[in-house]
Order: structure tokens, then C-alpha cells, then sequence
């Protein structure tokens, strides 16, 4: 283990709660090959054209690259890009968008190896979450909560917002009855989220079988003395910066309140798969939804007395600080951002007037999007003309892509700066654990040598094998790292011969 001393997680005063927390988000891409509108070749065959850079180089689909983050193919044939762990809410929103770049990048250098090979055809990369015929693929979000706390409890206690968080988070889609979808039996219409009918259990460790909200596999990639990791799998894959912002961010301020007991009432659903999905066709929150007590609420009071908390607690949230008073995690000036857009989005569903938003959040702005083409050009919701704009606006692929043609002209709020995620492509965070993961990266590469790293454990293979396990995730110092890579160096000779 590294001997380094680990950082104390620091916690509000009073409460206990964590107010700088590790997290990540894993994003799954959906795939495809076209030359005009005549499909060229299967998802399979593509992503290994995809991948034959780093197949070539690391004799693997399955690594970890120069900014930190875990790059993989996934079952499906869906590239996969987790990002590096991260402690703050604009530092993840860099990461997580450099993951888009990325795949860009890989997307670029695919085409041109089928033109050299005479194949042809445009690569597209979708970040959403349903294909064509009913499948689906996620977007998961990690959140490092302490070991003492009871996942199944902390689940019980979150379901009730991650439930109806779509509200403010979805990404939106026309849903079309498909006799092949596990979904069917709701009509033609526009739904708030993607994933609504596709998950089946609230609380479980499976992922693919029954795809629960919220998975319990005892996956902590720390020191499981100490820490749990909250596995949420029910979000949509987000492309607006805001967003993602407020996904994240009302998560955040969602788990300190509960550890910090600070009077969040009991709200559990009587059936969570069942509210999950009402909520996603009503674009209005107003839907009763039956609680275990007897009572009903919506969708949108249950989200204005989280938000209510929400604003009460960070009024009085104490921020993580170094000694000269850097802070470290997500500011309480972010975290207010957060909640005045939370607000602002709980507000237009309210009222049905969605101006103050519409440039901010997915589900709104696509949906103001294809309302336009469909009055414009008197279309029926099911016409194919308006299921091409759906998936087009999950396009990443720069330029081509509705949304990046959208927010190249303006009408996409930004959170961040392109110069922050360029910077997030080539470079691991500074202020967690990922940082010394990415030093061995780079010096790895540099050296030509040979070594096996995971989210804890970091191997150089030869000549005598050196292993060093990091438990600490905030931690990005350590002695023994800097003895892994002094002992590259030491050898470099050999790694060329």
C-alpha cells in the first residue's frame, strides 16, 4: 500500500458531511458507419476499426490513456470512456467532455484508414441512450461516500429524487412503439428521459440483467475500509454543459443533506418503476405519484422541497479548504449556480413557460427544437424526418452534430471553456489520485515501459516487477509513485533493447 500519509476527508463541522467527494461519470457511445444514407458495416466492425490504434499499441481494448481516464469497448460494440476521478463539479464536466474529443479524435483516424482501405463511409458517434430498436446503453454516474454508510439505507433515502431528477436532467426523445422494446405499451409522444424504460429495479447489483437506479456492487477502487462507491445507473447521457452541472451538482447537494441529517422528509414511492415512468410523459411534474405512506405528491413538489433543502443548505455548507485557502471540491459559489438553475427549470415546468431554460437543459431544448421543424413543415410527431433530428442531436462528431451547430451559434448556455477541456484531452487532473496515475502514464510512454495500471493498483513489469496500490483518491502525492517512475528511469536501457 502507499505509505504516503492519506488526506483526512474533511467534513462540515457539524454534520459530518462530506463536502469535497471524489466522483466520475462513464459514458457508453453508440456506433455506427454510413456512406450516404447505405450502412457500411456492422457496429462490431467499425469499433474495431476504432480501436485498432490502441489495439496496435497496448495489445488491448481495455486501457487507461495520458488524462488519467479509462478507455475500453464495451459489450454492444459501444466505445465506453470513464472519466478520471475527479473532486469538483467543473473539473468533471471537463473530463467528462474531453471524453467526447477523444472519440472524436479515434472517429477521424477511423475514417481515414477505411478510405486508405478502399471501404469509405462517415463514422458516427452518438452520446445518447436507446438505438433504433429498443436497446439501451448508459450513462453511470460514481460518487464516494464514506464506508459506515449503509448503501441500501442511502439508496432508500435518494430514490424519491433520482426518480424524479429527470425532470431536470433528461435528455429527451420521441418514443415510438416498438413491439421488440422492453418499453412497450405506451403510446407515440416525447418523453422527458431516455433511460425511464429501461431500468427495472430500484436497488440491486446487477447492471445489464435488471439494470436497477442504483447499483450495490462493492466496487469501491479505494480503500474499502474506508469508502463506498454510490453506482447510479438511471441518469441520460447529457450533451448541454448545464446539464450535466445540474445533474451532478443536485446529486451532491442531495447526499451531504442526508449525511447531514438536515430534515429531508420521507417521501419513498409506493412503486418506483412504475413512477419513473409516468413521470418521463409528463412534461408537466404534475402526475400524483402514490408514497408508501398513503399520500401522493408529484413529480415537481417532490423536486421544490428537495430544492427547497437544497437552497437552505448551502447557506450554511462550510467548504473543504487548504490552509491558504484554496478550496478544494465544489465551491459553494458553484454549488449556488447550481441551484438557481435547479430552480429556474422546476420554475418553467411550473409555469409551462420554458424560455429561461431553453438554451440550458436537454430535454427542453430538443424538444424546442423539433417542435419548430415539426410546425414548420406540418409533420406528424411519428415522421422519420423528426427521428432523424432526435438522433442528430446526439451526434458529437463536431459541425455535424445538431447540438454542436447549435452551440457554435450561441444558443447553447456554457458552463466551462473549450481551452479547459482541450486541456482535459492530454492532461490527468491535478488535485486527486488520477494525477499520479497519469505520471506513470506519461512516463511509461515516454520510456517504452512496460506496466499495468488499474484505478488502484499501478505495475511496472520489468525487470523486476514494482507495484504500488493507491487507496486514497483524493491523494495526488505519493513517495512511492515517485520511486515507480524513478525506477523507470533507471532502467529505461532495457525497455529499448
Amino acid at each position: 500500500m502507499d505509505e504516503t500519509p492519506t488526506q483526512e476527508v474533511q467534513q462540515h463541522p457539524e454534520t459530518g458531511a462530506l463536502t469535497r467527494r471524489i466522483m466520475g461519470v462513464e459514458t457508453e457511445f453508440g456506433i455506427t458507419c454510413m456512406d450516404g444514407e447505405v450502412r457500411r458495416l456492422r457496429p462490431d466492425e467499425i469499433a474495431k476499426y476504432l480501436f485498432r490504434p490502441v489495439v496496435d499499441k497496448y495489445s488491448s481494448s481495455n486501457i487507461f490513456i495520458p488524462n488519467a481516464s479509462r478507455l475500453y469497448l464495451d459489450v454492444g460494440s459501444h466505445p465506453e470512456y470513464a472519466t478520471a476521478e475527479c473532486d469538483s463539479l467543473t473539473q468533471l464536466i471537463n473530463y467528462e467532455k474531453a471524453g467526447d474529443r477523444i472519440a472524436d479524435r479515434m472517429a477521424v483516424d477511423a475514417e481515414a484508414t477505411l478510405k486508405r482501405e478502399g471501404i469509405g463511409g462517415q463514422v458516427y458517434l452518438f452520446k445518447n441512450n436507446v438505438d433504433s430498436i429498443g436497446n439501451s446503453y448508459g450513462c453511470h454516474e460514481n460518487y464516494l461516500v464514506r464506508r459506515e454508510v449503509s448503501l441500501k439505507a442511502l439508496g432508500r433515502r435518494l430514490m424519491p429524487f433520482l426518480i424524479t431528477r429527470q425532470l431536470i436532467s433528461g435528455a429527451g426523445m420521441i418514443h415510438h412503439p416498438n413491439p421488440m422494446a422492453k418499453g412497450e405499451g405506451f403510446p407515440l409522444g416525447y418523453c422527458i428521459s431516455q433511460r425511464a424504460d429501461h431500468v427495472w429495479e430500484g436497488v440491486s447489483s446487477a447492471t445489464t440483467r435488471s439494470r436497477p437506479i442504483i447499483n450495490t456492487r462493492d466496487e469501491p477502487h479505494a480503500d474499502s475500509h474506508r469508502y463506498r462507491r454510490l453506482h447510479v445507473i438511471v441518469g441520460d447521457a447529457n450533451m448541454a454543459e448545464p446539464t450535466i452541472a445540474l445533474k451532478v451538482g443536485s446529486t451532491l447537494l442531495v447526499l451531504e443533506m442526508i449525511e447531514a441529517e438536515v430534515g429531508l422528509p420521507d417521501m419513498e414511492l409506493a412503486n418506483d418503476i412504475e413512477s419513473i415512468r409516468e413521470i418521463s410523459r409528463d412534461l408537466t411534474g404534475r402526475v400524483p405519484l402514490k408514497l408508501k405512506d398513503g399520500t401522493t405528491r408529484s413529480a415537481l413538489e417532490i423536486q421544490q422541497i428537495v430544492l427547497e433543502h437544497a437552497r437552505r443548505w448551502v447557506d450554511q455548507r462550510v467548504e473543504t479548504a487548504t490552509a491558504d485557502g484554496t478550496v478544494l471540491g465544489t465551491s459553494n459559489e458553484e454549488m449556488a449556480r447550481v441551484v438557481d438553475l435547479w430552480g429556474r427549470t422546476l420554475e418553467a415546468i411550473d409555469t409551462q413557460d420554458f424560455s429561461q431554460v431553453d438554451q440550458e437543459i436537454d430535454w427542453v431544448i430538443k424538444k424546442k427544437l423539433l417542435d419548430r421543424y415539426q410546425t414548420r413543415g406540418a409533420l406528424e410527431l411519428n415522421d422519420p424526418r423528426l427521428a432523424q433530428i432526435d438522433l442528430t442531436y446526439h451526434d458529437i462528431r463536431p459541425g455535424r452534430g445538431l447540438f454542436s451547430v447549435l452551440e457554435n451559434r450561441g444558443l447553447i448556455t456554457r458552463w466551462t471553456t473549450d481551452e479547459a477541456i482541450a486541456h482535459a484531452v492530454d492532461h490527468a487532473p491535478e488535485t486527486t489520485r488520477a494525477h499520479l496515475r497519469g505520471q506513470i502514464l506519461k512516463a511509461a510512454d515516454k520510456l517504452g515501459a512496460p506496466v499495468t495500471v488499474d484505478w488502484m493498483r499501478h505495475k511496472v513489469n520489468r525487470p523486476e516487477p514494482q507495484v504500488v496500490e493507491l487507496g486514497d483518491p483524493f491523494s495526488p502525492v505519493s513517495a512511492e509513485v515517485d520511486q515507480l517512475i524513478a525506477y523507470m528511469h533507471a532502467h529505461a536501457d532495457t525497455y529499448r533493447s
